[in-house]
């Protein structure tokens, strides 16, 4: 079956504004805090993954709604210009694009996020036309948008009937709640699920009990429901677990200047491998090293690797892809 995109992302797109590193507990007070660096950039799990493949050599397109204001026009431009099709991306006409603070120190990262359109988001942005014409279809930051959220099965469904494969990555839940509802039916569609560990851990305990307590655990359980799970853990590399099988990386070593998105960037590299053909033990190890350079600049996507820099990674750790 012939298709147009080897890729259809379907979520959220925002920028981001990232400063930091800060060295002391962020002040209020009308306080002014210095820190190293800032950077203005493509935010959003979607929008970032979406680049990540492009980068890889996939021919990606996009869908998912912005407001129509400047921060809508620099997503929909900055898009454009990293090579992903922006033909089904929404400028909403009343609800201002999502923008999202993000402060950075040490390790670790706060996340400021104005919603936005997000809520808005739904299903009949994604138009028919996409999900039939695209081999594999990613959907990112399943918390955000709950319109979206609840049409997932149905455009999953839609595309798989079409021979495409399908990805899920459900980033954080900042309510926290984890709410597990309308997840079995998301994840009866879904051929690989990207979580990082910690959401790996949530996911298995809000679907499937208390059992969840380390990684390798949580994988295996969610595999029994159906996806090939690969999990993302920071500098530890990341697994995967096919239901019968886990299987480890270790990644690369790199020092990272930034890793926002470096997640994002690991799912662009799984599902591009994956779309190659290689093995989920090769997969993984692409997707690590997509990660890992991903985090050697600002932002999520100014580093991001092309597919022979990741393999040359990868085969630089005596791994020889098949």
């Amino acid at each position: 079956m012939h298709h147009t995109f080897d890729l259809l992302v379907i979520g959220d797109a925002n920028p981001d504004v990232i400063v930091g590193p800060l060295d002391a507990p962020l002040a209020f007070e009308q306080r002014e805090q210095l820190v190293g660096a800032g950077a203005l950039t493509l935010g959003g799990s979607a929008a970032i993954m979406a680049c990540g493949a492009a980068r890889l050599g996939l021919k990606v397109a996009f869908a998912g709604r912005v407001g129509d204001d400047d921060a809508g026009r620099y997503v929909r431009d900055t898009l454009a210009a990293r090579g992903v099709d922006t033909g089904a991306l929404r400028m909403d006409a009343e609800l201002p694009t999502p923008l999202t603070v993000v402060v950075t120190r040490a390790d670790d990262r706060a996340i400021l996020t104005a919603p936005g359109t997000l809520a808005a988001t739904t299903g009949d942005d994604v138009p028919e036309s996409l999900l039939t014409d695209s081999r594999h279809v990613h959907a990112a930051s399943y918390f955000l948008m709950p319109a979206l959220a609840r049409a997932l099965p149905r455009l999953l469904r839609a595309a798989r009937a079409h021979g495409a494969t399908t990805s899920l990555d459900t980033n954080d839940d900042p309510s926290g709640r984890w709410d597990p509802l309308g997840l079995p039916a998301v994840l009866a569609e879904t051929d690989i699920l990207l979580p990082n560990a910690r959401e790996a851990r949530h996911l298995a305990r809000h679907l499937i009990g208390p059992a969840a307590d380390s990684p390798e655990a949580a994988a295996a359980l969610l595999a029994a429901r159906g996806p090939l799970v690969a999990v993302k853990n920071g500098a530890d590399g990341a697994l995967c677990h096919d239901g019968t099988t886990l299987t480890s990386t270790r990644g690369i070593t790199v020092t990272p200047v930034d890793t926002v998105g470096a997640g994002d960037s690991f799912d662009a590299g799984f599902v591009a491998a994956t779309l190659a053909g290689l093995p989920p033990a090769d997969a993984l190890d692409v997707a690590a090293a997509c990660g890992a350079l991903s985090t050697r600049a600002h932002g999520g996507t100014s580093a991001q690797a092309t597919w022979d820099e990741a393999v040359a990674h990868v085969t630089r750790i005596g791994k020889h892809l098949s």
